[in-house]
């Protein structure tokens, strides 16, 4: 699988990774990913050619925003004749996000894209960041009879590879600092990397990359709790221009059955506002029929998010907003797996 016509890019958009420090003051400060090689003399060994593309200036993750994501699909799209694989470094607190709206972004995505980063700076003596981002530079070039082994929109943390539309961070201090749990691993790098090929997911067409640069951040989370107020709902249905509604609901879909809040549920679905359910549970997914409190939301016209993580909820509802579709087709295409980022039931399908 490696061979000098082999090619990566690295988009580096910021983040802990690209720290190095300062040989004259000591400090931690970002370095120019232009001289990667310099810094990571590794990388020279693997024998792949290794371009880069920096943001400038690079950003923290806590700044990203759509145009964020927006700029790297460019990159992406400007670049993806040129290059095997792309590996997109980035901070580690919202790039769950960005793997998440990447995904729906790059329709037709026939390469991997590998997000990754770190939890200490690639300077430090101690960092995850060198083994991050020599596997994600592997995985990014991996081929099989000439065909890229895992064509979708990743991450790559602490050896395992993951789906990006199905993961979360977890930790904010460990080194395994995400999870997918309810999707399995794409694969996991020990002495080998081991990919399972029965979960990659693969298109059943090979249609050119068609890239989306429309998101529409007209959507807000509402996160319950025990003590939740009628005036807090309120407010935050009726937020001006407001279009979706990720709700974060306890178990497996269940909130209260007030009189008031099922009343603004109806009133905002009546609006043309779409909420989605999603369980604020680490693992699993809502089942509204299950229990008579989720299937009051249902009556209420509330969506199912199944077992979707709320950063595909949110990024997948800015795509099909960002795309002008009406109410009823974005509840739709809420109820569908577009890049298999929710299980839909045997039952329901």
């Amino acid at each position: 699988m490696k061979n000098n016509l082999t090619s990566v890019l690295i988009i580096y958009t910021g983040g802990t990774i690209g720290m190095a420090e300062n040989k004259t003051t000591g400090i931690l400060e970002p370095f120019n990913f232009h001289h990667l090689l310099d810094n990571v003399p590794e990388l020279r060994q693997l024998g792949f050619s290794i371009s880069t593309i920096q943001f400038e200036p690079p950003i923290d993750s806590s700044e990203v925003e759509p145009d964020s994501w927006i700029k790297i699909v460019h990159i992406i799209a400007d670049n993806y004749n040129l290059f095997d694989g792309f590996v997109v470094l980035h901070g580690t607190d919202t790039m769950a996000y960005t793997a998440s709206a990447l995904s729906f972004m790059l329709e037709n995505l026939g390469k991997p894209v590998i997000l990754t980063g770190s939890q200490l700076p690639i300077g430090m003596l101690r960092t995850d960041g060198k083994e991050n981002l020599i596997t994600a530079i592997e995985i990014a070039a991996a081929k099989e009879n000439g065909q890229p082994l895992v064509p979708e929109v990743c991450i790559f943390f602490e050896n395992h590879l993951m789906r990006g539309n199905r993961t979360t961070k977890i930790s904010a201090e460990n080194f395994s600092a995400f999870r997918s749990t309810n999707y399995p691993s794409l694969a996991h790098a020990g002495v080998h990397i081991r990919y399972y090929d029965n979960v990659i997911y693969r298109h059943a067409s090979h249609k050119p990359l068609r890239p989306h640069y429309l998101m529409d951040s007209n959507v807000v989370i509402l996160k319950l709790f025990p003590g939740i107020s009628e005036l807090t709902v309120r407010s935050i249905l009726n937020i001006p221009g407001l279009k979706g509604v990720v709700l974060e609901t306890f178990g497996s879909g269940n909130a209260p059955t007030k009189e008031w809040f099922l009343g603004l549920m109806k009133e905002a679905v009546n609006k043309g506002i779409v909420i989605v359910n999603v369980t604020q549970c680490r693992g699993g997914g809502v089942q509204m029929k299950r229990y008579g409190t989720g299937n009051k939301l249902l009556e209420a016209g509330v969506v199912s998010g199944y077992d979707s993580t709320t950063e595909a909820a949110v990024t997948k509802l800015m795509f099909l907003f960002g795309h002008k579709l009406s109410t009823q087709e974005v509840k739709d295409n809420m109820n569908c797996s577009l890049i298999g980022e929710i299980t839909i039931p045997e039952e329901e399908r």
